[in-house]
């Protein structure tokens, strides 16, 4: 899968989104990657997701996370994919936790992964929580990467795509000074 299919995937699902978008991080972008919406399609989500689990199928993955709600879907292919075991963790009182009886047990091999990486805060409190329980992060996965390579999560790191969407603080957003209308489409509210 190169990238001109990836790219036609995320088109024909509606994932590219052009306007005046609030991230999650408090920045502003003109364009928003509802990656979400590639998860309607089953046979989408099978291809992506084969293909992102070639990076990981060396690791001996036990468990595969992902936090939610981004990366429930992800992380469910993604275990299926390598034969792991799958969970997720979501935020409880404000922080990432697992719930529903989910663990994972110190010294399991875990492989992280999201839909899109863009300040990587996600991934970060997803990764403290699983070295608090005692397990190896053995890498990230993602089908998106917007950190321009400015993040060192100090694991492997694979994404399938790399983009560089440009973003703005709120006091700099030309599209504010524009006054367009700003729309948060995440599922975190801010």
């Amino acid at each position: 899968m190169n990238r001109e299919r990836i790219m036609k995937v995320f088109e024909k699902s509606g994932v590219l989104m052009e306007g005046h978008f609030l991230l999650t991080s408090g920045r502003h972008s003109n364009q928003y990657m509802q990656c979400a919406k590639v998860f309607q399609y089953p046979e989408y989500t099978q291809e992506l997701v084969e293909v992102l689990a070639l990076a990981f199928e060396d690791e001996q993955v036990d468990i595969v996370v992902g936090p939610a709600i981004g990366g429930i879907i992800l992380a469910y292919e993604m275990a299926r994919c390598l034969g792991s075991k799958n969970v997720f963790a979501e935020r409880e009182n404000g922080v990432m936790s697992l719930r529903r009886g989910f663990q994972i047990s110190k010294g399991s091999r875990v492989l992280i992964v999201e839909d899109v990486i863009t300040t990587g805060g996600s991934v970060k409190e997803v990764m403290k929580l699983v070295k608090g329980l005692g397990g190896d992060i053995v890498g990230l996965g993602a089908l998106v990467d917007r950190t321009g390579g400015n993040i060192d999560f100090g694991v492997k790191l694979h994404s399938l795509l790399d983009l560089d969407i440009k973003s703005y603080e709120a006091s700099n957003c030309p599209l504010c000074a524009r006054d367009i209308p700003i729309v948060k489409p995440g599922s975190r509210k801010i």
